[in-house]
């Protein structure tokens, strides 16, 4: 790892307070950037994400996608968590916390607020920053894609029901144009400008040295969205500073559950770590930009959901970066990739 990347969790604390400094003092840029949506996707926040993906997506090799199919294990363990697993025991936990553990300390309305918007985050397996994660784990990008794009589909059909179970609402607005765009934005229009540049380099060695000169970006992706994010709500943020700590305690008891889950699933069903890593990895971390524009469409923009699902992102980062040193640290644990 470059030194950026080992000292990422600092520039990631840097990042969230840039972030809630640039909403106090220059709230006019904040909402300018706000502004640019499309079907609740912030485009500002698309580009950045792209950056984040696109280095990813060079080193992804389709004469390898075949290989897949030899290697089902992870993928069947990232669906089983993700949709079987994962949205209900956030439930389960919002539940508890906001309505007995934390009950004394915040008012019932709030709570149900609370708690619509950890069922929202989730309902949604990561979709983007998890070719971050893959590529700091060394994972299979191939595979990662693969995973990820099965994802997406089943998100497609599953997300809206789903929610709609848990929430009580039966009659829930998902915005599909946003599930769609942000599909197109963050995996096709990636994916289709690395299958380009891989046939413009040719060769492996071309192609290697190209991913290390963008990859930097990839991180620099990352952290100006963190700072976009937190300046969307650092007045929130300030105001509340108590509940930010007791939204993020459901949500940290997950993430470090959800991927014991996997992680160890993938263990027990011998999966090379470069597919064990990413797999776990995928259920653990959130796609954060879904669960921020639903909640904010259903709820409002200053509700205490869409407040729940910005915790999300302070809490995922530094747990995700935690998560990924403990994967790389017990990575001889696992058995060699097949050839």
């Amino acid at each position: 790892m470059s030194i950026f990347e080992r000292y990422l969790t600092v520039w990631v604390g840097l990042a969230m307070i840039a972030g809630v400094l640039i909403g106090q003092g220059a709230p006019w840029l904040v909402q300018a950037i706000a502004a640019t949506e499309v079907a609740s996707v912030n485009l500002v926040v698309a580009v950045l994400i792209w950056a984040m993906v696109y280095p990813m997506m060079v080193g992804v090799d389709f004469g390898a996608v075949a290989g897949v199919a030899r290697q089902p294990k992870g993928l069947l363990v990232t669906l089983a968590v993700n949709w079987l697993i994962k949205p209900f025991t956030m439930a389960f936990l919002a539940v508890l916390f906001f309505d007995h553990v934390f009950a004394p300390l915040i008012s019932p309305e709030d709570a149900a607020q609370y708690t619509a918007g950890l069922i929202l985050l989730g309902a949604a397996p990561c979709t983007a920053m998890v070719f971050v994660w893959s590529q700091l784990t060394k994972g299979d990008a191939t595979y990662t894609l693969v995973q990820v794009s099965v994802n997406d589909l089943v998100m497609v059909v599953a997300f809206a029901p789903i929610v709609a179970f848990l929430l009580g609402v039966t009659d829930l607005s998902v915005p599909w144009e946003t599930l769609l765009l942000a599909t197109v934005l963050y995996v096709v229009l990636p994916l289709g400008a690395g299958l380009i540049t891989r046939r413009k380099l040719g060769s492996k060695a071309a192609i290697d040295a190209f991913s290390a000169q963008v990859k930097p970006w990839s991180m620099v992706g990352l952290i100006a969205t963190v700072a976009i994010l937190f300046g969307l709500q650092g007045e929130t943020i300030l105001a509340k500073p108590t509940v930010i700590l007791l939204i993020a305690v459901p949500i940290i008891i997950q993430s470090y559950g959800i991927f014991a889950l996997a992680y160890g699933a993938a263990f027990a069903l011998k999966v090379p770590h470069q597919i064990a890593a990413p797999c776990a990895l995928i259920g653990t971390s959130n796609f954060f930009e879904l669960a921020v524009a639903v909640a904010i469409s259903l709820f409002g923009l200053n509700s205490g959901a869409a407040l729940a699902t910005v915790v999300g992102v302070l809490v995922e980062v530094p747990v995700m970066l935690s998560l990924v040193a403990f994967a790389n640290r017990t990575r001889a644990r696992f058995p060699e990739p097949a050839a």
